[in-house]
């Protein structure tokens, strides 16, 4: 959410007009650097939330909470990645940046609560540790 804000912000939204990748190919020239950064952290994030809800599924000892809220990400990371894709197409238009931000703040919860119903401390084991 940091770069993504950083990118609005600073009004380099349409420094790579083009998507997936900016008009350079894979490794960007130097104007298109921050952009890039962008969606390389976006895609990298976007791998780590699916395979956590993947992983997530294949665990039996995962809970209901955990599984919901790990779905919900991994379903939000793709309408994340489709909003960015019009974003860039339709030349950042006002309605749908204001959605992709509302989306990631949305993505940022589920993942958020995804890691702390994981590491949740019941009673029973601190009592087990004292």
């Amino acid at each position: 959410m940091f770069i993504g804000g950083y990118v609005s912000a600073a009004g380099l939204g349409l420094t790579c007009p083009e998507w997936p990748l900016c008009p350079s190919g894979v490794l960007p020239n130097e104007e298109y650097l921050i952009e890039w950064i962008h969606r390389f952290v976006a895609a990298t994030t976007g791998t780590l939330v699916i395979a956590t809800s993947v992983a997530s599924w294949i665990n039996k000892n995962a809970g209901r909470k955990i599984k919901f809220t790990s779905i919900f990400a991994a379903t939000l990371v793709i309408t994340q990645i489709t909003l960015g894709a019009m974003v860039i197409d339709l030349k950042l238009h006002a309605v749908l940046v204001a959605i992709h931000l509302g989306v990631g703040i949305l993505l940022f919860a589920m993942v958020l609560l995804t890691t702390l119903f994981a590491f949740k401390i019941t009673k029973s084991t601190i009592k087990a540790k004292t």
